[in-house]
């Protein structure tokens, strides 16, 4: 299919390259021209503004935002409200509050433009690998896309259907999945962040844990000089935690085990905060999801090694920077 992808960072770019491998004709647009020149020499269309790209789009047309969220993404489909016409698709492939996807699909629904948001987890490595995704909006409109959900989802691969699902039981088999009517599908991502956070907290938590066993601490007959990057890949092997986040650990560790790289200042990034708010709001307990959070914000004014850890996770798969140090005082 035609697709416009607006939006060229880590992961635009990939998700623009990944459809073109797919045989798929991909038109892109960033206010940075660089990285659009790097993909029309692998078989891109770059426009100059956003209004370029949409008018060069044959209808239906289906415009695929990759921005942060908040205003660059508010202000992207606002733009895209007056660009589009009756019957096109803008979508939404951020990592926006849920509330928002409502409102949005609500404005544009009065132009007759559909409006899809999607839950993008992959990272860096969703190039090759594949990205999950999760739908939310007009089910038509993800009839329609579901060429590029295809070419972006990972496939079923060497995964088998979970025992008692039975084969073809649904695309999320395939990794992709229409959740529900607008939101559903950021708020099904914001609740698969907020767990990510625990499970990286628990990880990370672990492994200080085993490098305090070495303290002063610690009564000399029970000290352990553990190899921390060693046992990270023995547990990837045959273990109940193994996992891709401590596959992220354990390159993490392999290529500074002291990780004295990294600072240990973990940012979050919303989705976080916003699944505890949804708890609340639900009055459902989430203590583990909420003790990580507050773990993010403490380690902005002390860093321990769990937090170095979790610093380190956080750029191996997605590439992420650290948190700015905080001004005291």
């Amino acid at each position: 299919m035609e697709l416009g992808m607006v939006g060229l960072g880590r992961m635009g770019a990939n998700m623009a390259r990944r459809l073109l491998r797919a045989g798929h004709r991909i038109l892109t647009y960033d206010r940075d021209p660089t990285p659009a020149r790097a993909l029309e020499r692998e078989g891109a269309v770059a426009a100059a503004s956003l209004r370029e790209l949409v008018g060069r789009l044959a209808p239906p047309r289906a415009v695929w935002l990759m921005l942060p969220a908040g205003a660059p993404t508010e202000e992207a489909v606002a733009a895209l409200g007056d660009l589009l016409e009756r019957g096109d698709v803008a979508v939404d492939g951020g990592n926006s509050w849920f509330k928002d996807d409502v409102r949005r699909a609500r404005r544009l629904a009065a132009r007759g433009i559909r409006y899809l948001d999607v839950g993008t987890s992959g990272g860096v490595w969703g190039l090759e690998r594949g990205y999950s995704l999760m739908v939310g909006g007009d089910a038509d409109a993800f009839r329609l896309l579901e060429p590029a959900l295809r070419a972006l989802a990972p496939g079923r691969g060497a995964v088998e259907p979970t025992p008692g699902r039975g084969p073809g039981a649904s695309t999320a088999e395939e990794g992709y999945l229409h959740c529900g009517p607008s939101g559903a599908g950021h708020f099904v991502k914001m609740v698969h962040n907020g767990i990510e956070y625990g499970l990286m907290q628990a990880l990370a938590e672990g492994f200080d844990v085993l490098r305090g066993a070495a303290g002063p601490a610690v009564p000399e007959e029970h000290r352990y000089d553990l190899d921390l990057a060693g046992i990270a890949e023995v547990w990837r092997r045959g273990s109940v935690v193994s996992s891709w986040l401590l596959d992220l650990s354990a390159a993490a560790l392999a290529e500074d085990p002291a990780l004295a790289g990294y600072t240990g200042r973990v940012p979050d990034s919303g989705e976080g905060r916003w699944t505890v708010q949804a708890a609340v709001e639900e009055g459902v307990p989430a203590p583990v999801i909420s003790a990580a959070l507050y773990a993010r914000f403490r380690s902005r004014a002390d860093a321990p090694f769990g937090e170095r850890l979790l610093s380190a996770m956080r750029r191996q798969f997605g590439g992420h920077a650290e948190a700015p140090p905080q001004r005291k005082g």
